[in-house]
């Protein structure tokens, strides 16, 4: 998180989606250090939950968790009114759920396309519209939408992330500009982090393609990813 480590979140209600692992495991504990309550979720169930479990043990936080699969806009929805209604307010969106996938256009299949747009783009958008009204009433918003540094260049196996990352981008500074025109109460804010040492490279698809077995893909990621999760948060 760019904010100061003195902020006090203590009457904020934040939303972490990917929240099971990785950038969006930090983001929870660290709002959860400054008081805010918390509402966590992810399509890890197990994982989920100890996350959850670290933030109330450690921090005393209020924490509620959703399985939840951000690629399906129906789920997405009813997730949002349901947060709005347990918590009465949501003053913080953070749409952080992603995938990777590894695959030259020429050979990558439509199903894996398709996979990693309606999470890593179709996540974002459905987080974004389903909260929107949420974060305008609470009178104080703010929406962070994850991107990546492949969000600002192309890299080779990597179109089908690239183009999500440069859909949030473009769909994450369009919105920008439109809650400062319409006057709306509510920050918007895309990030870029670089290579982050997460465990999005064991969950990707089209690794076994690459010439080595996942651990030894996931090893080479983590030997160059210089970014800890925390430090990303």
């Amino acid at each position: 998180m760019s904010s100061s480590t003195t902020d006090n979140y203590a009457n904020q209600v934040a939303v972490v989606t990917g929240a099971a692992s990785g950038i969006g495991r930090s983001l929870a504990l660290q709002l959860a250090a400054r008081g805010a309550s918390l509402s966590l979720s992810d399509v890890d169930e197990v994982h989920l939950a100890e996350t959850a479990a670290m933030c109330r043990t450690a921090h005393r936080a209020k924490v509620e968790t959703a399985v939840l699969d951000v690629a399906d806009r129906a789920a997405f929805q009813d997730y949002a009114d349901s947060v709005q209604s347990s918590f009465g307010c949501v003053n913080m969106v953070f749409n952080n759920a992603g995938v990777a996938l590894g695959a030259d256009v020429v050979d990558m299949s439509w199903e894996d396309f398709d996979w990693l747009m309606g999470i890593n783009f179709g996540g974002v958008v459905n987080g974004t519209k389903a909260f929107l009204p949420y974060l305008i009433a609470s009178g104080d918003g703010h929406l962070v939408n994850t991107s990546s540094v492949f969000g600002l260049v192309g890299i080779p196996s990597q179109s089908a992330y690239n183009a999500a990352k440069f859909g949030v981008r473009g769909f994450t500074e369009a919105l920008r500009q439109e809650m400062k025109i319409s006057r709306h109460p509510v920050t918007v804010t895309c990030v870029h982090p670089g290579g982050v040492k997460t465990n999005i490279v064991n969950n990707a698809r089209g690794v076994s393609d690459m010439g080595a077995d996942t651990a030894t893909i996931a090893t080479m990621f983590n030997s160059i990813a210089r970014t800890t999760p925390e430090k990303a948060a």
